[in-house]
């Protein structure tokens, strides 16, 4: 489909209804299906892991920031718990390292993860007031608390809200539980100030700022949750998508799975495309006799031989596939997408299928012959587009060129061809490039359900000297009466 067959894109207003679909999660499939499920699982599984390499890149940088701060000289380094307090976090970020490399992790491990994150940080921030000899209140100032922000910000790294949720609530409490404790331990009339300036230049503690804490820590929790819970709703739809894509491939053409892809607003009966392109049609001889005398595995294994070694060489040659005809194939070069040389590639296609079926197919199974397959190939101006009703549509190709090559295909029966075209086509064809491998006989034929007579072109006989028998069969059946 060119740019300008594509629907336009629009713009449309945002409505209250579609941005709360989206925070509740109801733009997600109710039900995705098990392979869809289990890649949404394989991504947290591997956020999980990256998870735990990020929380043992924090402890060693905070051991090696611990190990680089002075220290006042009457407080030694392991006099402070803080050594202790990272030693165990590292070993049990590498346990959960060890258990995360080989999924699932349960949830309650995740849940034990997230209390031991923040007890480490506030734990740090405790500490800092020992390893200081500073009062209680020293603690407020830390500003290890900015690690909060990234103890929370790795939890969204599964597609899971509620860690999100878990960890910003453990952050909030633990803040929370912080200054409680200090407030308990000095006097709030010592401790305690309305002073900003005095705030910033002492241990004093202005319980506002702390209060404005905390509640940045939950704003910035809900932002991640509601990122999170887009971002989610944007995954399933999109590996959906992908999934419907994949499926819609195997029933269709990709090219013209792709044009389906493309509409926006739907497909709709009566929407079509109108462009000059070249007709295929592809029939096996006598197929159906063949099925009735062998097992219908046999059957089957060599109309997928003949298939597999038909379809390929079409799409190679630009061909679309429009339908398989049971054992016959109907193709378009130029209909679904722009092809100034369709006719060209058309009938080149013919001759690599007619080498190829003589080559792999007829020699692989015995019971076809290396005649027994019959081609037609005709050029002119078709419309591609969807057909049927709503819940039932097809994709298809109709037009004058379209009911020409059909009857032209089963000519080649009656004249005992392998290959015919129009003059016209083979004329077109060279225009655009074609250069047959040797002369090309044609001759006016009327066909069935034609009112005039039609010069045909004939690409490739059963047998040296079958242009002549059909000349004079011809010729014969001018002369006689009626």
């Amino acid at each position: 489909m060119s740019e300008g067959d594509k629907p336009r894109r629009r713009r449309r207003r945002i409505r209250p209804a579609e941005v709360w679909n989206q925070i509740r999660g109801r733009e997600m499939p109710r039900m995705l299906s098990p392979a869809i499920r289990l890649r949404v699982q394989r991504l947290d599984d591997i956020g999980e892991v990256i998870v735990k390499l990020i929380q043992i890149f924090v402890v060693i940088v905070a051991t090696l920031l611990y190990i680089a701060t002075p220290h006042p000289a009457d407080v030694t380094m392991f006099a402070s718990p803080t050594p202790y307090v990272l030693g165990l976090y590292l070993v049990l970020s590498t346990l959960g390292l060890l258990w995360a490399l080989r999924p699932p992790v349960p949830a309650f491990a995740v849940y034990l993860s997230i209390l031991l994150d923040f007890l480490l940080l506030y734990g740090l921030i405790w500490s800092t007031h020992i390893q200081y000899a500073q009062p209680p209140s020293f603690v407020m100032k830390s500003p290890t608390l900015l690690y909060v922000f990234l103890f929370i910000a790795i939890r969204t790294l599964r597609f899971e809200i509620r860690y999100v949720l878990a960890a910003g609530a453990a952050a909030a409490a633990g803040w929370l539980a912080l200054l409680a404790w200090v407030l308990a331990t000095e006097p709030s009339s010592e401790v305690l100030t309305r002073n900003y300036v005095n705030y910033l230049t002492s241990n004093s503690v202005l319980l506002w700022a702390e209060i404005d804490k905390i509640v940045l820590i939950v704003l910035v929790t809900g932002v991640l949750t509601l990122a999170l819970t887009l971002a989610r709703n944007l995954l399933v739809a999109s590996v959906t998508e992908a999934q419907a894509a994949v499926n819609l491939a195997r029933f269709f053409d990709p090219a013209v799975a792709d044009d389906i892809r493309a509409f926006e607003s739907g497909l709709a009966p009566g929407h079509g495309t109108q462009r000059e392109a070249s007709i295929m049609f592809v029939d096996l001889r006598g197929f159906t006799g063949l099925a009735a005398e062998h097992p219908p595995s046999d059957v089957l294994a060599a109309l997928a031989s003949f298939q597999k070694a038909v379809v390929p060489i079409i799409r190679d040659h630009g061909g679309t596939i429009d339908k398989f005809l049971g054992d016959g194939i109907m193709a378009t070069f130029g209909a679904v997408r722009p092809l100034s040389t369709h006719a060209a590639n058309a009938l080149m296609a013919t001759e690599a299928v007619l080498d190829a079926f003589a080559r792999d197919v007829a020699a692989r199974h015995a019971w076809f012959a290396e005649d027994g397959i019959g081609i037609a190939v005709v050029a002119g101006r078709v419309v591609s587009g969807v057909v049927g009703v709503e819940g039932r549509l097809e994709f298809t190709v109709i037009g004058s060129a379209v009911n020409l090559c059909a009857k032209l295909e089963k000519h080649n029966k009656e004249i005992g061809t392998l290959a015919l075209t129009t003059r016209e086509t083979l004329d077109l064809a060279r225009s655009q490039g074609l250069k047959p491998r040797g002369r090309v006989p044609s001759l006016s034929v009327l066909l069935p359900g034609t009112a005039d007579s039609v010069e045909i072109a004939i690409l490739r006989s059963r047998r040296k000297g079958m242009i002549r028998t059909i000349r004079h069969r011809l010729a014969r059946a001018a002369r006689l009466p009626g």
